[in-house]
């Protein structure tokens, strides 16, 4: 399906993968402390247009470093803290980061399960899921949007071997930025 621009407005709301979209990835290993943690050019900047544009703007993120034991739980806290202080200094906001630390891939929270994002409807009732889009950097995020009953849109950050044209995808951006300015133009 076809993103429908052009009827996006502070009724939709936008749900974004965290690592590879937000932040850089790293290879094979986690980000394990905020000095790990380094935004992607002009994230920031798109998070603060997307506040202007959508109703709600929820982080929706595996974490399976956690479950493993490699990544504290403190640090994890410390990340979404200060990512969000940096944000909010920008002018952007975010309504909540959601993540799920275990290990088990069948875990209703693990995406692509749609745990998370049914939890974010349960705290925010005025979620409209057939008016909101999940932004990924992997299939897993693709199918959680679908499994959402929501549009995606796939960022080929670091994963460009992906088929952009897999049914799952819903419209392709090479960043945040990109997409931002793309709904900016509409």
């Amino acid at each position: 399906m076809q993103i429908p621009l052009h009827q996006i407005d502070k009724t939709w709301t936008l749900f974004l993968d965290r690592d590879g979209v937000i932040n850089q990835e790293k290879y094979e290993d986690y980000i394990h402390t905020w000095e790990e943690f380094k935004f992607y050019d002009g994230a920031v900047e798109a998070i603060k247009i997307f506040t202007e544009k959508f109703n709600r703007i929820l982080v929706i993120t595996n974490q399976r470093g956690v479950g493993k034991g490699i990544t504290k739980l403190d640090d994890l806290h410390t990340i979404h803290a200060k990512m969000l202080e940096e944000i909010e200094k920008a002018g952007g906001h975010l309504d909540a980061i959601y993540y799920c630390s275990e290990i088990d891939n069948n875990n209703p929270y693990r995406k692509p399960n749609p745990g998370m994002g049914l939890e974010a409807v349960k705290e925010f009732p005025d979620i409209d899921l057939k008016k909101s889009i999940m932004i990924g950097n992997t299939i897993s995020d693709m199918e959680f949007g679908r499994n959402l009953g929501a549009y995606t849109l796939f960022l080929p950050t670091t994963r460009p071997d992906v088929n952009q044209e897999d049914t799952r995808i819903d419209g392709v951006y090479a960043s945040l930025l990109e997409f931002a300015v793309a709904l900016s133009s509409r």
